[in-house]
């Protein structure tokens, strides 16, 4: 059954809805089964890529906010995070456009490491402090988790999956996205927001439940008459 997770890579409840999720998933009887597909998402496609300006000063403007209370507000964010293991500095948070994260992680995806790519970006922006939309950070990211690192450079150097980042954004307004992170599950149940890990749980057994009934595990049989299923349970 598939899970796709609109995200982005400047929201800092996308990080921790990720972890969150994952808590459910690890302890869900039928993880095996799951597949995840992370899409694209972006807050401000405008956003210009400002290394120097603080975070703090951006919400500040965007949200009518003053600078102290943009502060107050990361921080307890930040809090938010450490109580499911993220570390968080957004006093280095670098400003960036996020279309060229998703363009890299859109190749990621099709190297099988989608999901390792998304930990990346993450950790690069919320936690290191790099520029995600800089190529060479990129490509530094890509490679640390085993991507070629001159394929992906030719890639993020083109336009290479700008088309797959639009139809990921379209698609979202599609299935009722209006904010981040959302995830829908196999396409007829929705959650959204950083939900707690029991909720998660909760939507998975009840799609999973409904996704079973049309896609019944098929018994192997054996030799001695036992037979077992696909999560390897035999009988």
């Amino acid at each position: 059954m598939k899970v796709e997770i609109w995200s982005d890579v400047m929201c800092p409840f996308c990080y921790i809805g990720k972890r969150k999720f994952e808590t459910a998933l690890d302890g869900f009887e039928h993880k095996n089964q799951i597949e995840v597909e992370w899409k694209s998402f972006q807050l401000n496609p405008d956003l210009k890529t400002e290394p120097g300006r603080s975070i703090n000063d951006y919400l500040a403007e965007v949200k009518g906010w003053s600078p102290e209370y943009a502060a107050e507000a990361n921080a307890y964010v930040s809090g938010i995070a450490a109580e499911v293991g993220l570390e968080y500095h957004m006093d280095k948070a670098v400003l960036a456009n996020s279309f060229d994260a998703h363009r890299f992680a859109h190749y990621a995806k099709t190297q099988g490491k989608g999901d390792q790519a998304e930990e990346q970006l993450f950790k690069a922006y919320f936690t290191d402090g790099k520029n995600t939309a800089d190529i060479d950070t990129l490509v530094d990211l890509g490679a640390a988790i085993g991507l070629d690192a001159e394929a992906l450079r030719a890639v993020l150097e083109g336009d290479d999956f700008a088309e797959e980042v639009r139809r990921d954004i379209y698609e979202a307004h599609q299935v009722g996205a209006k904010g981040v992170p959302f995830f829908v599950l196999d396409r007829k149940f929705a959650v959204s927001g950083a939900q707690q890990p029991e909720t998660f749980a909760g939507a998975l057994a009840q799609a999973f439940g409904k996704w079973s009934e049309s896609n019944p595990v098929q018994p192997i049989s054996l030799a001695d008459g036992a037979s077992c299923n696909v999560e390897g349970a035999c009988d």
